[in-house]
């Protein structure tokens, strides 16, 4: 497929992404990967239920599995610009590798819960190298960069399944096996990923300056961060993502209580899921540039089916909004790519480092502002509170939207080549 290919142009088949040079095994062990960190979570937080049949212990298991991401995409990203990523990600794996037979451990020897916690606090925190590092690494296979927005919205699908997958064999691990044996499985899959790294990513040197030591450390992650902020179509597309979580969460933070008793609890949830998927499928089918286009309009309709949640629909109405919603979530996917191929190769590890720490402190955030709200009135109510505060603070970026130079930036990025193809 020609590289420039312009505008107008069918976009290229998953199948034609799959068939790209050594993408294919990378793939399928980012997934596996992916099994291995939601595994781990749900298998101590099983143990930890087991013990304590606490559901505040077992919640705080699952927070203490988000809050390392944040900080070791955040504070972990210079090292994927200081080392080649292929042995950033060799590492990682194998770091947790290591940090799951000492869950393993403790669980045998019925060890405190904190040391679990502790482990895995570490376990994740590693795992923010590794997001990074695969980016990295997906973004420079892809010599065709329609091919690579293609890819884009497949990565955004399989981790919602791999998601699903993940907690799901955990689970069904725990009830047959038990934990310890469901911990190996989590020991192999990044055993399985380390060794499909080692042996099918191609070894690339690091580009740009560095600065030494600790200090020079810090001084890249803070002039990485300076860097986001100033730019002029990459601070924009942060802050939009960011915003846009208010909307993107709020249905799944409060799912469970419009259900209440009535079993809908899991359809609601999987709602926005599902038509999410449904979205990045029927946007994967447009041009790369119509793909763009449609960012600030969809970032705009995804809150709006939210506001009718207010008047209380019945309850399969309410599924249907928060699918049509889901869909709308499908404006993350150009937004992710243009993102990634603006970003100057020689800092794109810290600069997505940060990015999805940004994106992780929002949905946090949102999470909590969503139950927070929903706790002063109701879980109804909380919801189109939450749409319309998002709508609001959409609408303010999508009035000062910097068109002309988003365009000129995705013309740019999707004219030329990667730098081992030119």
């Amino acid at each position: 497929m020609n590289p420039s290919q312009g505008q107008g142009e069918s976009a290229p088949t998953y199948a034609a992404v799959l068939r790209v040079p050594r993408y294919l095994p990378v793939f399928l062990a980012n997934a596996l990967s992916m099994w291995g960190d939601y595994i781990a979570r749900v298998t101590i937080a099983a143990v930890v239920y087991e013990r304590t049949r606490s559901p505040l212990a077992t919640a705080t298991t699952l927070a203490v599995s988000l809050v390392p991401t944040f900080f070791g995409r955040s504070l972990i990203g210079p090292v994927v610009d200081r080392f080649p990523y292929k042995w950033v990600l060799i590492w990682s794996h194998l770091l947790r590798a290591a940090c799951v037979l000492g869950l393993m451990w403790l669980v045998l020897q019925g060890s405190s819960l904190w040391l679990m916690f502790l482990v895995l606090f570490g376990l994740e925190l590693i795992g923010g190298a590794s997001t990074a590092s695969y980016m990295v690494l997906v973004t420079d296979l892809f010599d065709d960069r329609h091919l690579y927005a293609r890819a884009v919205g497949l990565g955004a699908m399989s981790e919602q399944f791999n998601q699903a997958i993940g907690l799901a064999v955990g689970g069904g691990l725990i009830v047959l096996v038990g934990p310890e044996t469901g911990l190996l499985f989590d020991l192999l899959t990044f055993v399985v990923a380390a060794l499909v790294t080692l042996f099918v990513v191609e070894l690339r040197p690091v580009s740009g300056e560095r600065g030494r030591g600790l200090r020079g450390f810090t001084r890249d992650l803070t002039t990485a961060a300076g860097d986001l902020a100033r730019h002029p179509v990459l601070a924009r597309l942060v802050t939009l993502s960011a915003v846009a979580c208010l909307g993107i969460v709020a249905p799944e933070a409060l799912a469970l209580p419009i259900a209440g008793q009535n079993g809908w609890g899991g359809v609601l949830m999987a709602s926005p899921i599902v038509g999410a998927v449904v979205g990045i499928i029927l946007i994967g089918r447009r041009d790369v540039h119509q793909q763009n286009r449609s960012i600030v309009p969809l970032a705009l309709a995804m809150p709006i089916p939210l506001l009718l949640i207010a008047v209380e629909p019945p309850i399969w109405l309410v599924a249907a909004l928060f699918f049509v919603s889901g869909m709308m979530q499908a404006f993350m996917v150009p937004l992710q790519a243009t993102f990634a191929l603006v970003t100057e190769p020689a800092l794109r590890g810290r600069i997505f480092s940060l990015a999805g720490s940004v994106s992780i402190a929002a949905a946090g955030l949102s999470y909590l502002a969503a139950g927070w709200v929903g706790q002063h009135s109701s879980a109804y109510l909380a919801v189109t509170i939450c749409a319309g505060v998002c709508l609001a603070l959409v609408s303010l970026i999508a009035a000062t939207w910097p068109r002309s130079r988003v365009r000129s930036a995705v013309d740019s990025a999707y004219a030329t080549t990667s730098s081992r193809a030119a």
